[in-house]
């Protein structure tokens, strides 16, 4: 399994945006879907969406547009940018990937893993 590292989390104000980063220190232009999962504390973790190596991105019902994943091949990173940030959106987040764009493979599944990093909504 490929381990990723994610950096960017912190603590940040409702209203704020943020960027995350998941970087492999192996090629990750082979690897179909990478997507980012979170995980509020008390709760399941839960998708949040993928990208294909194709650039195709997708993203669960309840990102609700603020949310966009994106990857650079050549550099072996993958990012999460999330606007409008709420308090609701506290949780770590994680990167992941896999043969297909769905939580089965990126969660269950998965050929690369990060262990996550913090990011913390408050006024």
């Amino acid at each position: 399994q490929v381990q990723l590292v994610e950096s960017g989390g912190g603590l940040v104000k409702p209203g704020e945006s943020l960027k995350l980063s998941c970087t492999s220190d192996t090629s990750i232009s082979d690897i179909y879907a990478m997507g980012w999962y979170r995980q509020a504390p008390g709760k399941d973790r839960v998708l949040v969406g993928s990208v294909t190596n194709e650039g195709r991105a997708y993203y669960e019902d309840y990102v609700g547009g603020r949310f966009t994943i994106s990857r650079d091949n050549a550099k072996n990173i993958l990012y999460l940018e999330i606007n409008n940030l709420k308090p609701d959106d506290t949780a770590v987040y994680g990167c992941t990937g896999g043969s297909c764009t769905g939580f089965v493979c990126l969660l269950f599944e998965p050929d690369a893993w990060g262990q996550g990093t913090q990011v913390t909504v408050s006024s």
